[in-house]
């Protein structure tokens, strides 16, 4: 698992150019059916599981996993019986 801390993955994203990042907290089972944002995403999973989907390929992701999803790029979400935290860095169209 990854060992980084939230301070630590800020730091790296806003060097990256990442206008804003958070914790996510997602609760037991969630389901969020195919949507888009209007900024790409890069994220770590810190804690549950997720199932992510984007062009038709599931990922699961637990702890130490991290992804990407970029702006406008159509993608679902669920998450597991124990739901999930994860940090996000998000860049917004310009």
């Amino acid at each position: 698992m990854n060992s980084t801390t939230f301070d630590a993955f800020q730091a790296e994203a806003r060097a990256q150019g990442f206008d804003e990042v958070l914790e996510r907290k997602w609760p037991a089972s969630t389901v969020l059916d195919t949507h888009t944002h209007p900024f790409s995403v890069k994220a770590l999973m810190v804690e549950g599981e997720m199932w992510l989907t984007v062009n038709d390929i599931e990922r699961h992701l637990q702890p130490g996993d991290e992804f990407t999803v970029e702006i406008n790029v159509p993608h679902a979400e669920r998450y597991g019986p124990g739901g999930a935290t994860y940090w996000v860095a998000r860049r917004s169209g310009r």
